[in-house]
Protein backbone atom coordinates (compact mmCIF):
# COMPACT_ATOMS: atom_id res chain seq x y z
CA UNK A 1 0.00 0.00 0.00
CA UNK A 2 2.82 2.41 0.85
CA UNK A 3 4.33 1.95 -2.63
CA UNK A 4 1.48 4.01 -4.08
CA UNK A 5 2.05 6.84 -1.62
CA UNK A 6 3.27 9.98 -3.37
CA UNK A 7 6.06 11.79 -1.54
CA UNK A 8 6.89 15.46 -2.04
CA UNK A 9 10.55 16.14 -1.28
CA UNK A 10 10.86 19.84 -0.50
CA UNK A 11 14.34 21.21 -1.19
CA UNK A 12 15.09 24.89 -0.48
CA UNK A 13 18.39 26.23 -1.82
CA UNK A 14 20.42 29.43 -1.76
CA UNK A 15 23.80 30.02 -3.42
CA UNK A 16 25.07 26.45 -3.02
CA UNK A 17 24.62 24.90 -6.50
CA UNK A 18 27.31 22.21 -6.14
CA UNK A 19 25.99 21.02 -2.80
CA UNK A 20 22.43 21.16 -4.11
CA UNK A 21 23.34 18.81 -6.95
CA UNK A 22 24.65 16.26 -4.44
CA UNK A 23 21.49 16.55 -2.37
CA UNK A 24 19.29 16.34 -5.45
CA UNK A 25 21.09 13.21 -6.68
CA UNK A 26 20.34 11.50 -3.34
CA UNK A 27 16.66 12.39 -3.74
CA UNK A 28 16.43 11.04 -7.26
CA UNK A 29 18.13 7.79 -6.19
CA UNK A 30 15.37 6.87 -3.72
CA UNK A 31 14.19 3.26 -3.79
CA UNK A 32 10.66 4.62 -3.30
CA UNK A 33 10.11 6.04 -6.77
CA UNK A 34 6.72 7.73 -6.46
CA UNK A 35 8.21 11.13 -5.68
CA UNK A 36 8.26 14.74 -6.76
CA UNK A 37 11.15 17.06 -5.88
CA UNK A 38 10.01 20.62 -5.28
CA UNK A 39 12.89 23.11 -5.40
CA UNK A 40 12.74 26.75 -4.35
CA UNK A 41 15.86 28.72 -5.35
CA UNK A 42 16.71 31.89 -3.42
CA UNK A 43 20.13 32.27 -5.07
CA UNK A 44 21.47 35.68 -6.02
CA UNK A 45 22.68 34.43 -9.43
CA UNK A 46 21.67 31.93 -12.10
CA UNK A 47 24.27 29.19 -11.47
CA UNK A 48 21.73 26.87 -9.84
CA UNK A 49 19.12 27.39 -12.55
CA UNK A 50 21.74 26.76 -15.24
CA UNK A 51 22.84 23.51 -13.59
CA UNK A 52 19.25 22.30 -13.27
CA UNK A 53 18.51 23.19 -16.90
CA UNK A 54 21.59 21.45 -18.27
CA UNK A 55 21.50 18.37 -16.04
CA UNK A 56 17.82 17.69 -15.40
CA UNK A 57 15.99 19.44 -18.22
CA UNK A 58 13.89 16.32 -18.98
CA UNK A 59 13.50 15.04 -15.41
CA UNK A 60 9.73 15.22 -14.89
CA UNK A 61 9.97 14.54 -11.16
CA UNK A 62 11.67 17.90 -10.55
CA UNK A 63 9.63 21.08 -10.11
CA UNK A 64 12.04 24.03 -9.99
CA UNK A 65 11.24 27.69 -9.26
CA UNK A 66 13.69 30.60 -9.10
CA UNK A 67 12.38 33.01 -6.48
CA UNK A 68 12.63 36.57 -7.76
CA UNK A 69 13.02 38.40 -5.48
CA UNK A 70 14.37 35.87 -2.95
CA UNK A 71 11.82 34.87 -0.33
CA UNK A 72 14.09 34.22 2.65
CA UNK A 73 14.46 30.93 4.52
CA UNK A 74 11.03 30.64 6.14
CA UNK A 75 8.95 31.88 3.20
CA UNK A 76 10.94 29.72 0.78
CA UNK A 77 10.18 26.57 2.76
CA UNK A 78 6.56 27.66 3.25
CA UNK A 79 6.21 28.12 -0.52
CA UNK A 80 7.55 24.60 -1.10
CA UNK A 81 4.96 23.14 1.26
CA UNK A 82 2.22 24.95 -0.65
CA UNK A 83 3.47 23.66 -4.00
CA UNK A 84 3.76 20.07 -2.76
CA UNK A 85 1.12 17.72 -4.20
CA UNK A 86 2.13 14.49 -2.43
CA UNK A 87 0.40 12.60 0.34
CA UNK A 88 3.43 13.10 2.57
CA UNK A 89 6.20 15.68 2.71
CA UNK A 90 9.91 15.27 3.37
CA UNK A 91 12.13 18.33 3.89
CA UNK A 92 15.84 18.21 3.07
CA UNK A 93 18.18 21.21 2.98
CA UNK A 94 20.50 21.82 0.04
CA UNK A 95 23.71 20.91 1.90
CA UNK A 96 22.31 17.65 3.32
CA UNK A 97 21.36 14.34 1.70
CA UNK A 98 19.20 11.22 1.98
CA UNK A 99 20.18 7.58 2.12
CA UNK A 100 18.82 5.83 -0.94
CA UNK A 101 16.25 3.92 1.14
CA UNK A 102 15.33 6.86 3.40
CA UNK A 103 11.73 7.24 2.23
CA UNK A 104 11.15 3.50 2.01
CA UNK A 105 12.36 2.96 5.56
CA UNK A 106 10.42 5.89 7.02
CA UNK A 107 7.25 4.80 5.22
CA UNK A 108 7.55 1.39 6.90
CA UNK A 109 6.47 3.08 10.14
CA UNK A 110 3.02 3.70 8.60
CA UNK A 111 2.67 -0.05 7.99
CA UNK A 112 2.93 -0.49 11.75
CA UNK A 113 0.80 2.55 12.64
CA UNK A 114 -1.53 3.65 9.80
CA UNK A 115 -2.68 6.68 11.81
CA UNK A 116 0.89 7.96 12.21
CA UNK A 117 1.65 11.63 11.52
CA UNK A 118 5.47 11.85 11.56
CA UNK A 119 8.42 9.48 11.24
CA UNK A 120 12.14 10.24 11.50
CA UNK A 121 15.42 8.41 12.01
CA UNK A 122 19.10 8.95 12.71
CA UNK A 123 21.42 11.28 10.81
CA UNK A 124 24.97 10.70 9.65
CA UNK A 125 27.23 13.71 10.22
CA UNK A 126 29.52 14.56 7.33
CA UNK A 127 32.11 17.26 6.64
CA UNK A 128 32.15 19.76 3.80
CA UNK A 129 33.72 17.18 1.49
CA UNK A 130 30.98 14.65 2.24
CA UNK A 131 33.10 12.39 4.45
CA UNK A 132 31.02 10.70 7.16
CA UNK A 133 32.20 10.96 10.75
CA UNK A 134 30.96 7.76 12.40
CA UNK A 135 31.92 8.74 15.94
CA UNK A 136 30.54 12.23 15.46
CA UNK A 137 27.33 10.73 14.06
CA UNK A 138 26.86 8.59 17.18
CA UNK A 139 27.48 11.60 19.41
CA UNK A 140 25.10 13.77 17.39
CA UNK A 141 22.20 11.35 17.64
CA UNK A 142 22.85 10.62 21.30
CA UNK A 143 22.97 14.35 22.08
CA UNK A 144 19.48 14.70 20.63
CA UNK A 145 18.11 11.71 22.56
CA UNK A 146 18.01 9.38 19.54
CA UNK A 147 18.95 6.18 21.36
CA UNK A 148 18.01 2.52 21.15
CA UNK A 149 15.88 2.86 24.26
CA UNK A 150 13.84 5.66 22.66
CA UNK A 151 13.05 3.80 19.41
CA UNK A 152 9.48 3.30 18.28
CA UNK A 153 6.25 5.16 18.87
CA UNK A 154 6.83 8.19 21.09
CA UNK A 155 4.73 8.25 24.28
CA UNK A 156 4.52 12.06 24.21
CA UNK A 157 4.76 13.46 20.64
CA UNK A 158 5.13 17.07 21.80
CA UNK A 159 8.21 16.24 23.83
CA UNK A 160 9.88 14.90 20.68
CA UNK A 161 9.79 18.33 19.06
CA UNK A 162 10.60 20.41 22.12
CA UNK A 163 13.82 18.56 22.90
CA UNK A 164 14.82 18.53 19.20
CA UNK A 165 14.76 14.75 19.02
CA UNK A 166 13.14 15.15 15.60
CA UNK A 167 15.84 16.59 13.29
CA UNK A 168 15.18 19.76 11.33
CA UNK A 169 15.17 17.84 8.06
CA UNK A 170 15.10 14.27 6.79
CA UNK A 171 11.75 13.62 8.52
CA UNK A 172 8.59 12.39 6.77
CA UNK A 173 5.13 13.68 7.71
CA UNK A 174 1.55 13.79 6.49
CA UNK A 175 1.22 16.64 4.04
CA UNK A 176 -1.98 18.05 5.54
CA UNK A 177 -0.33 18.46 8.95
CA UNK A 178 2.83 19.99 7.47
CA UNK A 179 0.79 22.55 5.55
CA UNK A 180 -1.33 23.34 8.60
CA UNK A 181 1.72 24.15 10.74
CA UNK A 182 3.91 25.74 8.06
CA UNK A 183 7.06 27.84 8.47
CA UNK A 184 6.72 31.26 10.08
CA UNK A 185 9.15 34.03 9.17
CA UNK A 186 8.60 35.99 12.38
CA UNK A 187 10.91 33.48 14.07
CA UNK A 188 13.77 34.24 11.67
CA UNK A 189 16.36 31.46 11.46
CA UNK A 190 14.73 29.94 14.53
CA UNK A 191 11.87 28.84 12.24
CA UNK A 192 13.30 25.29 11.99
CA UNK A 193 13.10 24.80 15.75
CA UNK A 194 9.67 26.40 16.03
CA UNK A 195 8.26 24.28 13.22
CA UNK A 196 9.65 21.08 14.76
CA UNK A 197 8.15 21.90 18.14
CA UNK A 198 4.77 22.96 16.77
CA UNK A 199 4.27 20.03 14.40
CA UNK A 200 5.11 17.50 17.11
CA UNK A 201 2.80 19.26 19.58
CA UNK A 202 0.01 18.99 16.99
CA UNK A 203 0.76 15.38 15.98
CA UNK A 204 -1.27 12.41 17.15
CA UNK A 205 1.54 9.90 16.76
CA UNK A 206 5.28 10.29 16.12
CA UNK A 207 7.63 7.39 15.35
CA UNK A 208 11.40 7.23 15.77
CA UNK A 209 13.17 4.67 13.56
CA UNK A 210 16.52 3.67 15.03
CA UNK A 211 18.25 3.59 11.64
CA UNK A 212 20.39 6.05 9.70
CA UNK A 213 18.21 7.58 6.99
CA UNK A 214 19.89 10.89 6.13
CA UNK A 215 23.11 12.92 6.19
CA UNK A 216 23.63 16.36 7.73
CA UNK A 217 26.64 18.44 6.73
CA UNK A 218 28.83 20.70 8.81
CA UNK A 219 29.94 23.44 6.42
CA UNK A 220 31.78 26.74 6.66
CA UNK A 221 28.86 28.53 5.04
CA UNK A 222 25.98 27.21 7.09
CA UNK A 223 23.46 29.68 8.49
CA UNK A 224 24.01 28.31 11.98
CA UNK A 225 27.75 28.90 11.98
CA UNK A 226 27.64 32.37 10.45
CA UNK A 227 25.00 33.68 12.87
CA UNK A 228 25.81 31.77 16.05
CA UNK A 229 27.06 34.84 17.91
CA UNK A 230 24.34 37.22 16.80
CA UNK A 231 21.36 38.12 18.97
CA UNK A 232 19.24 36.94 16.05
CA UNK A 233 20.83 33.49 16.38
CA UNK A 234 18.53 30.49 16.23
CA UNK A 235 19.17 29.71 19.91
CA UNK A 236 18.02 33.16 21.05
CA UNK A 237 14.87 32.97 18.95
CA UNK A 238 14.21 29.43 20.19
CA UNK A 239 14.63 30.61 23.79
CA UNK A 240 12.08 33.39 23.35
CA UNK A 241 9.66 30.95 21.73
CA UNK A 242 10.07 28.34 24.48
CA UNK A 243 9.55 30.90 27.25
CA UNK A 244 6.33 32.18 25.66
CA UNK A 245 4.90 28.75 24.85
CA UNK A 246 1.82 27.64 26.80
CA UNK A 247 2.21 23.96 27.58
CA UNK A 248 0.38 21.22 29.41
CA UNK A 249 2.00 20.38 32.74
CA UNK A 250 3.11 17.02 31.33
CA UNK A 251 5.45 18.89 28.96
CA UNK A 252 7.11 21.22 31.46
CA UNK A 253 9.98 18.76 31.96
CA UNK A 254 10.54 18.75 28.20
CA UNK A 255 10.64 22.56 28.15
CA UNK A 256 13.24 22.50 30.95
CA UNK A 257 15.31 19.93 29.08
CA UNK A 258 15.20 22.07 25.94
CA UNK A 259 16.17 25.18 27.89
CA UNK A 260 19.05 23.33 29.54
CA UNK A 261 20.61 22.98 26.09
CA UNK A 262 19.73 26.45 24.84
CA UNK A 263 20.25 28.73 27.85
CA UNK A 264 24.09 28.61 28.01
CA UNK A 265 24.24 29.48 24.31
CA UNK A 266 21.88 32.40 24.79
CA UNK A 267 23.77 33.71 27.83
CA UNK A 268 27.01 33.59 25.85
CA UNK A 269 25.41 35.43 22.93
CA UNK A 270 24.17 38.28 25.11
CA UNK A 271 27.47 38.52 26.97
CA UNK A 272 29.41 38.74 23.72
CA UNK A 273 26.99 41.31 22.33
CA UNK A 274 27.48 43.79 25.17
CA UNK A 275 24.22 43.05 26.96
CA UNK A 276 25.58 41.66 30.25
CA UNK A 277 22.47 42.38 32.32
CA UNK A 278 20.31 40.35 29.93
CA UNK A 279 22.80 37.49 30.00
CA UNK A 280 23.09 37.54 33.81
CA UNK A 281 19.31 37.61 34.25
CA UNK A 282 18.83 34.56 32.02
CA UNK A 283 21.68 32.64 33.67
CA UNK A 284 20.33 33.24 37.19
CA UNK A 285 16.79 32.32 36.14
CA UNK A 286 17.96 28.97 34.77
CA UNK A 287 20.75 27.77 37.04
CA UNK A 288 19.71 24.17 36.38
CA UNK A 289 21.19 24.68 32.89
CA UNK A 290 24.57 24.95 34.61
CA UNK A 291 23.95 22.10 37.04
CA UNK A 292 23.41 24.66 39.80
CA UNK A 293 26.95 25.96 39.67
CA UNK A 294 28.74 22.66 39.12
CA UNK A 295 29.43 23.46 35.47
CA UNK A 296 32.65 25.32 34.59
CA UNK A 297 30.72 26.90 31.75
CA UNK A 298 28.81 29.06 34.24
CA UNK A 299 31.99 30.71 35.53
CA UNK A 300 33.30 31.30 32.04
CA UNK A 301 30.01 33.01 31.15
CA UNK A 302 30.09 35.04 34.37
CA UNK A 303 33.55 36.22 33.39
CA UNK A 304 32.21 37.32 30.00
CA UNK A 305 29.33 39.10 31.73
CA UNK A 306 31.69 40.91 34.13
CA UNK A 307 33.81 42.04 31.20
CA UNK A 308 30.63 43.40 29.63
CA UNK A 309 29.78 45.39 32.76
CA UNK A 310 33.34 46.69 32.99
CA UNK A 311 33.14 47.88 29.42
CA UNK A 312 29.85 49.67 30.05
CA UNK A 313 28.43 47.99 26.99
CA UNK A 314 24.98 47.09 28.21
CA UNK A 315 23.42 49.95 26.25
CA UNK A 316 25.03 49.14 22.90
CA UNK A 317 23.28 47.79 19.85
CA UNK A 318 22.03 44.24 20.16
CA UNK A 319 23.18 43.51 16.62
CA UNK A 320 26.87 44.09 17.40
CA UNK A 321 29.03 40.98 17.59
CA UNK A 322 31.47 40.51 20.45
Amino acid sequence: MMRQTKISICLPTCNRPELLMESLASCLAQTHTNIEIVIGDDSSDTRTRNLIDTTYLHETRISYVKNEPPLGQADNVASLFKRATGDKILLIHDDDALKTDCIERLLSAWNLHPDLDIAFGDQYQMDNAGRVDIEGSCQLNSAYYRTEAAAGLQPNPGRTGLIQMMPNNGWLANADLVKKIGYKKQYGIGCDFVFGAQICLAARKVYYLKEYVSFCRKTDVSITLTSARSTTAAAVLAYDFLKSLKLDSSLESARELALKRIVPIVVSVYARNHQPMQGLSIALAHLYAYNYGLSKRLYFHLMLILKGFAGGGSYKSSTQNG
